[in-house]
C-alpha cells in the first residue's frame, strides 16, 4: 500500500480533477449526439458502459505517464528547488529508473486502451502521447510552455467525444479550447512561485519572460478567452438554464482566483491553483451534464 501511495503522490492523482470533468462533458455530448442522430442505430447501454470505462482508463494512463515523465525529466531541477525537493524522486522515495519504467508502462496501457475503443482513437493515440509527454521539454526552450500544458489537457473533451462517436464535431472542440485557455491561465499563476528559481537555472516561463505583474495580465487575458469559449459553447449547443448557472459559477471562480493572487503576495497561489480551479471544473461539469441529460 505504501508503494501505491508513493506513486499516486508522484503523479498527483488528485489533479485529475482538472481534466476529467471535461472528459465527462465530452463523453456526455457524444452520447447525446448518438441519441439524437438521424441514423436508426440501436446502441445498447453496454456500449456506453464499456466505452466509459475505457475513456476513464485512458485518462488515468495518459495523465500518469505525463506526470511521471515530468518528474523524471525534472528530477535534477526538483532536487535544487526548495519547493520541490520533497518530491518522490529527489527525496529518494522512488528511483528515477522506476519512474521512467512507470512512464513506459502507462504509455503502453494508454495505447492498448485506445485500441479497444475505435480505430480513430487508436490512430491518434501516439499524437496525444507526444503532446502530453512533450510538454515536459518545453520549459527548457519556450515561455509558451503553459500553452502546451493547456493543449495536453484540452485533448480530454474531444478525445472522450471521439471515443463515443468516432467523428469530430465543433462543440467538443470549443470545450477543448475552453480547457486550453483555462489551464494555460492558471498554470501561469502557479509558475509565479518559481520565477527566481527558473531565472537562475535558465528555465522558461511567462513570469520569467515578462515578470509577475505582466504574467498575471496574460493569465487574465487567457481566462477571458476561456470565458468567451464557455459562452460560445453554450450558444452553439443551445443549452438551457442549468448550463448557464454552471457557466456563471465557473466564470465567477475564474475572477475569484485572480483576486486571490497579487504580484507581491503569492501566499494564496495554491488555493487559487488547486482549490478554486478544482471546484470550478467539477461544479461546471455537473451543471453541464445535468443540462445534457435534460436535453436527452
Amino acid at each position: 500500500m505504501t508503494a501505491v501511495k508513493n506513486y499516486l503522490s508522484l503523479i498527483k492523482f488528485s489533479h485529475t480533477v482538472f481534466a476529467l470533468p471535461f472528459a465527462l462533458i465530452g463523453f456526455a455530448l457524444g452520447i447525446l449526439s448518438l441519441l439524437s442522430g438521424e441514423d436508426e442505430v440501436e446502441i445498447g447501454s453496454d456500449y456506453y458502459i464499456y466505452t466509459f470505462l475505457l475513456v476513464l482508463l485512458c485518462m488515468i494512463f495518459a495523465r500518469s505517464a505525463a506526470m511521471a515523465f515530468n518528474r523524471y525529466l525534472d528530477r535534477n531541477f526538483d532536487a535544487q528547488n526548495p519547493r520541490t525537493v520533497i518530491r518522490e524522486i529527489p527525496a529518494g522515495v522512488i528511483s528515477a529508473n522506476s519512474a521512467l519504467l512507470f512512464t513506459i508502462i502507462m504509455s503502453a496501457l494508454f495505447i492498448i486502451s485506445t485500441y479497444f475503443i475505435n480505430t480513430l482513437c487508436f490512430a491518434l493515440s501516439p499524437v496525444a502521447l507526444l503532446v502530453v509527454l512533450g510538454y515536459s521539454f518545453t520549459k527548457r526552450f519556450t515561455p509558451l510552455c503553459h500553452l502546451v500544458l493547456g493543449l495536453g489537457l484540452s485533448l480530454a473533451p474531444i478525445g472522450a467525444y471521439l471515443a463515443v462517436t468516432g467523428i469530430f464535431d465543433l462543440l467538443p472542440v470549443v470545450f477543448s479550447f475552453t480547457v486550453l485557455f483555462w489551464v494555460s491561465g492558471f498554470d501561469i499563476i502557479y509558475a509565479l512561485q518559481d520565477e527566481e528559481f527558473d531565472k537562475k537555472y535558465q528555465l522558461k516561463s511567462i513570469p520569467v519572460w515578462l515578470g509577475k505583474t505582466k504574467a498575471l495580465r496574460v493569465s487574465e487575458v487567457l481566462h477571458v478567452l476561456c470565458a468567451l469559449c464557455v459562452v460560445a459553447a453554450g450558444l452553439s449547443g443551445s443549452f438551457g438554464i442549468w448550463y448557464w448557472i454552471g457557466t456563471a459559477i465557473f466564470i465567477g471562480l475564474l475572477v475569484y482566483q485572480h483576486l486571490l493572487v497579487k504580484p507581491n503576495d503569492l501566499s494564496k497561489v495554491n488555493m487559487a491553483f488547486f482549490t478554486t480551479n478544482g471546484v470550478a471544473s467539477v461544479v461546471f461539469a455537473i451543471f453541464v451534464i445535468v443540462d445534457i441529460v435534460m436535453q436527452g
